[in-house]
């Protein structure tokens, strides 16, 4: 089964860390991919989109690239949540099924929603100000509530701080994501019949939780909340994410097996 991987915001494949293998495990028979957005990871160097539709087909080229054909599962985050649903709108025979982490877009949230004002300040002075370490130790602390508290020296943020100076986003390629993000608005229905699910976690620090719930209310799609995660769900509890889309996962392929009549 081709399952595709997007990530957010500034972020890249390497930052799934151990969650591809985790949701292997689960789901042994998972194909994944991990296109990087283009302006981030390997594609550090191109200019990234000014539409989420522009990274839609920017995918779609990298995967056509590697030789994958779909029809994809979409299991993205963020940013990349954005981008999933934008291509399942504009091309929904290509989308099997879609996974949404911790998403956030208009009609359905409030802009103070998609991005907690609280960050403003912080967020625009590391983008303009801030150096490789004090980025990604904001990164942790907006997005994690398992390594977010202390980063000083942990592990975890000399990978992210050694991932960033090895594929730096820049500054301009920053802000054309979050003026895309900015400018997205999905559709007032879903489009499509693929399935979906959409996860969340409680305690996200960077986007309230009700713009999750409030998309899956709005196009009857299953949600499921995580009572301690935080932004980066695939970090803070990827077990979790992966037993829960095999849980959904085998309800949706239920439903599509012809029933017998008994007796």
């Amino acid at each position: 089964m081709n399952w595709v991987f997007l990530r957010g915001l500034m972020r890249e494949q390497r930052h799934w860390g151990d969650f591809p293998a985790q949701f292997g495990a689960v789901l042994p028979g998972a194909d994944i991919v991990t296109p990087d957005l283009p302006g981030n990871g390997a594609n550090w160097r191109v200019r990234s989109p000014l539409s989420v539709a522009g990274m839609v087909e920017a995918c779609r080229a990298d995967l056509r690239a590697r030789g994958r054909q779909g029809p994809y599962n979409l299991l993205a985050l963020s940013l990349g949540a954005m981008v999933a649903v934008q291509w399942q709108a504009s091309y929904p025979d290509e989308v099997a099924r879609c996974v949404l982490l911790n998403t956030s877009m208009r009609p359905f949230s409030r802009f103070y929603q998609r991005l907690r004002w609280q960050n403003y300040p912080a967020i625009v002075r590391q983008l303009l100000l801030g150096g490789a370490r004090r980025q990604e130790q904001l990164a942790l602390r907006l997005t994690s509530t398992v390594h977010g508290a202390d980063t000083r020296d942990s592990e975890l943020l000399k990978r992210w701080v050694d991932y960033h100076n090895e594929c730096p986003v820049s500054r301009l390629n920053a802000l054309r994501q979050l003026l895309a993000a900015a400018r997205f608005s999905a559709p007032e229905r879903r489009q499509g019949g693929a399935p979906l699910l959409v996860l969340a976690g409680a305690l996200d620090g960077l986007v309230d939780p009700q713009c999750s719930q409030r998309l899956a209310q709005a196009w009857d799609a299953e949600f499921r909340l995580h009572p301690a995660a935080g932004h980066d769900l695939p970090l803070d509890d990827g077990p979790w994410v992966a037993a829960q889309v095999a849980d959904w996962l085998a309800d949706t392929l239920d439903e599509k097996k012809p029933r017998t009549s008994r007796g």
